[in-house]
């Protein structure tokens, strides 16, 4: 590489940062504390990748999306997902429309919610099967087809979900297929006291702060291919493949544990969403290159809904964020071990 496009490459680093930290600055106008959320947003963002947010009711889940549209400048739609949800209601349907004047008639697409670069799925686990599946499609494709016709999204294009742990009546677990196209699954968690105590006077008052649009849709492309472009050594993707793999148990090289608890382990995507989002993590910090802690660091919220946590490791008080953790205890960063030499890590 020449020294030219390393001088490019830095200065495209220190652009991704500087704007990072523009967005933080805007969100955290209406936003007080969840720190980490945030950074997790914004990495799923520039690694172009699917989020889903899981918490209790009231705790700015829809406002966090809603703030992180107004800063990026985006087209933005929110899906109020229900039971009676069709999946025309998302992708759009097609009309027959008649010309006044020459009396012919033809089908016209007209575009659903579906179409614009920010999409906040509200409450994603009450609407069925059925529907989920057309979302499952714009997610994973970037388009969708009516009438037999595809028709592409916008790009950029995210999905930001969000769920409620507490409530099981009228709701629909979503299927490991739809759960793997999410890059991150982020927990948000009770503010501490003093994030509490803030909220209640930013909320209650008069004056409502603004948000600021910090960047565009091409601005956002082009940052995300400076994404992309962060290199990973061999080093640190064998890692993320080693760790991947222990998820699946014995035979691919786990813990014994792992077949005691889980069902099923993550497949090769969980393995480039690790890689996608540590070059996100570093990038955003204005690194340039990837390090295992970069992988470390990322790994319960890339991890924990690819994981199918069984009744044994219910009952046992095990989540599939207990196994994650300890998984990056068990599982050796490579020494110039050979590769075969990982598969018989845990067989003794």
């Amino acid at each position: 590489m020449s020294t030219a496009v390393d001088e490019l490459d830095l200065s495209e680093l220190d652009d991704l940062r500087s704007v990072h930290e523009d967005i933080r600055r805007q969100i955290g106008r209406q936003i007080v504390g969840q720190d980490e959320v945030v950074e997790q947003l914004l990495m799923a963002v520039f690694a172009r990748g699917h989020c889903i947010l899981e918490g209790v009711p009231g705790l700015a889940k829809t406002l966090m999306v809603h703030a992180l549209a107004q800063s990026l400048s985006l087209d933005f739609n929110r899906i109020q997902f229900t039971p009676d949800l069709m999946p025309s209601d998302i992708t759009g349907t097609e009309v027959l429309y008649e010309d006044r004047q020459s009396g012919a008639r033809e089908l016209r697409f007209v575009p659903g919610p579906i179409f614009a670069n920010l999409i906040l799925a509200d409450e994603i686990n009450r609407t069925p099967p059925k529907t989920q599946a057309a979302l499952l499609e714009a997610m994973q494709e970037r388009q969708v087809t009516a009438g037999g016709h595809r028709h592409v999204l916008p790009d950029p294009f995210f999905v930001l979900a969000t769920q409620n742990p507490i409530e099981q009546e009228g709701t629909y677990p979503l299927p490991e297929a739809q759960l793997d196209r999410f890059l991150f699954k982020v927990f948000i968690t009770y503010p501490t006291p003093d994030e509490e105590r803030r909220i209640y006077r930013l909320t209650t008052g008069v004056d409502q702060a603004e948000i600021t649009p910090i960047v565009d849709g091409e601005r956002i492309k082009a940052l995300q291919r400076v994404v992309r472009r962060v290199p990973v050594s061999d080093h640190c993707i064998d890692y993320a493949m080693d760790l991947v793999r222990a998820t699946r148990g014995t035979e691919y090289g786990g813990p014994k544990y792992i077949d005691e608890w889980l069902s099923w382990g993550a497949g090769p995507r969980a393995g480039q969403s690790l890689i996608l989002a540590s070059k996100a993590k570093a990038a955003l910090e204005g690194r340039p290159s990837v390090s295992v802690d970069d992988l470390r660091a990322v790994a319960q919220p890339v991890l924990r809904h690819r994981l199918v946590v069984n009744y044994n490791a219910q009952a046992s008080g095990e989540t599939s964020d207990t196994i994650v953790a300890r998984l990056l205890k068990d599982v050796p960063v490579r020494k110039g071990a050979p590769d075969a030499a990982a598969s018989e890590i845990f067989r003794s």
